[in-house]
């Protein structure tokens, strides 16, 4: 057989700005939260961290679910399956995203905290189920566009490079909002930290992600092309196997999302991907707090050291690659996982950084995006030409980290030792150790997963499907694998 033509580079760039807005959304989602709910509106740390937190399990409730909804022939099959629910996912982001990071309507100084955390909380829902069903659509597009292993690595590595220029953006627009500020304040000693006044700040990045985002999103629609008509076919249970030769591949499994559940490599990687999501999330949601409060660094930091992090992962991302090729997946996250170490290491000696925040800074930003990139093409890989359920996979891999993230922030809200913004001696050095706890030790428990992986490699197990085991999948689906269609899986 022929190989497949490789994507073409305008499809290339039209697929990796579709998660462009998610992403914009997510940077600020982990980044500022906490530190606009607690430190901006003044709420308690553990209401900033409940609010999370509903998103967090909101958000890993629809996951799995969107994901197995994706993976069914329903809904707009000319215009792609995965298309649609990104559709929908887009349109629900853009309609409660503002909303999140906006002051209460209607409320006011004497409105009771947990009244005003009601108003965000449906907000915050509807945000996470079009984040979700954005994220997993766009996710289980890789399988279904591309073919190899290596083109695989490069589309999640332009991917995860625009993921970085969101990120970019949404830092430097917030140093540029909170600098003007400065410049046009009265009092400039004032202004040096966050506080009510700083509202407008928040609200205008906001807007700003929610209009980048939706020009972005719509070139997606534009310039990526989805095969609604294209399934999997299954072996036909009639076909002689003598007469294949030897060399012909043997029919590939036709694998059901339940079907998931009986393979230990689903395991492996759900596993690997969870830490990894928790080193790259929580030292995204605690960056913030550890330079206000443990560095006590005047608040234009919260957007220059963020941005340090990811112009050094956007850098990175472009060598994944040729590392992956040269070296092989495992021992590239082992080498992330190091430098991640690096940092932890960095952090946990030096009770006070002051210009070396920088080089500390750039270290998280090209560990996060090494242990990133790869652990998505090793769910990837894990998918291979199982792409029908590929959607599944991808919701309940997010699944693990969403929950996960959102209860290891409650439990970390709950351990601080000044619950209010009245501050005590233990606050200053409280974030200096979580920076160390979600990077250094996430990084060991994510280096036994990894240690499990290389002993036992990624690989499907599951045994050949027959048409008679088709009771689950959608009829339309099953119509068009008992008629043995020939269309590619992927294309």
């Amino acid at each position: 057989m022929d190989e497949p033509q490789p994507l073409p580079i305008r499809a290339r760039l039209s697929y990796s700005v579709g998660h462009f807005l998610n992403d914009l959304c997510a940077s600020m989602w982990f980044t500022y939260l906490l530190v606009y709910f607690h430190s901006v509106l003044g709420y308690s740390t553990r209401h900033a961290g409940a609010l999370l937190l509903a998103g967090q399990v909101a958000d890993g409730i629809c996951t799995p679910l969107v994901g197995y909804e994706a993976d069914q022939a329903g809904g707009c099959a000319r215009y792609g399956r995965r298309k649609s629910w990104h559709l929908a996912g887009t349109i629900s982001v853009l309609i409660s995203f503002p909303f999140i990071f906006s002051p209460c309507i209607g409320c006011s100084e004497n409105t009771p905290e947990w009244a005003a955390l009601i108003y965000f909380i449906p907000f915050i829902i509807i945000f996470q189920f079009g984040w979700a069903a954005t994220q997993i659509s766009h996710l289980s597009l890789i399988p279904e566009l591309v073919t190899s292993d290596h083109e695989k690595v490069e589309l999640t590595a332009f991917r995860y490079a625009f993921t970085v220029m969101a990120n970019i953006t949404v830092y430097g627009v917030a140093w540029f909002l909170l600098h003007f500020q400065i410049d046009h304040a009265e009092t400039k000693k004032f202004t040096q930290h966050l506080g009510r006044h700083d509202i407008p700040v928040f609200r205008n990045l906001s807007l700003i992600v929610i209009g980048l985002g939706s020009i972005t999103s719509l070139l997606f629609h534009l310039g990526t092309k989805e095969n609604a008509q294209t399934l999997p076919r299954l072996p036909d249970p009639e076909e002689h196997t003598p007469l294949l030769s030897p060399d012909q591949k043997q029919p590939q499994p036709f694998l059901l999302w339940k079907d998931w559940f009986l393979e230990p490599a689903f395991y492996q990687v759900a596993m690997l991907y969870m830490c990894t999501r928790l080193i790259v999330n929580l030292s995204q949601t605690y960056i913030a707090m550890y330079l206000t409060n443990s560095l006590l660094l005047p608040k234009k930091y919260i957007a220059t050291i963020p941005l340090v992090m990811y112009i050094s992962g956007f850098l990175s991302s472009f060598l994944m690659k040729t590392v992956n090729k040269r070296i092989g997946r495992n021992l590239t996250y082992f080498l992330g996982l190091l430098i991640i170490l690096a940092f932890a290491s960095w952090v946990a000696l030096a009770e006070q950084l002051g210009i070396e925040v920088y080089g500390a800074a750039v270290l998280l930003g090209v560990g996060s995006a090494t242990i990133l990139v790869t652990s998505l093409s090793m769910t990837a890989d894990l998918i291979g030409t199982h792409t029908h359920s590929g959607a599944f996979v991808y919701g309940a891999m997010s699944f693990t980290d969403k929950v996960a993230n959102g209860l290891s922030v409650m439990i970390i809200q709950n351990l601080h030792p000044c619950p209010t913004k009245l501050c005590c001696n233990g606050c200053v050095t409280f974030y200096h150790w979580v920076m160390v706890s979600v990077t250094g030790g996430m990084a060991v428990v994510a280096a036994l997963f990894l240690s499990c992986i290389m002993i036992w490699p990624i690989t499907i197990r599951f045994h050949d499907v027959s048409i008679s085991g088709l009771a689950g999948v959608n009829p339309r689906d099953r119509q068009h694998l008992e008629e043995g269609e020939q269309s590619a899986v992927v294309n």
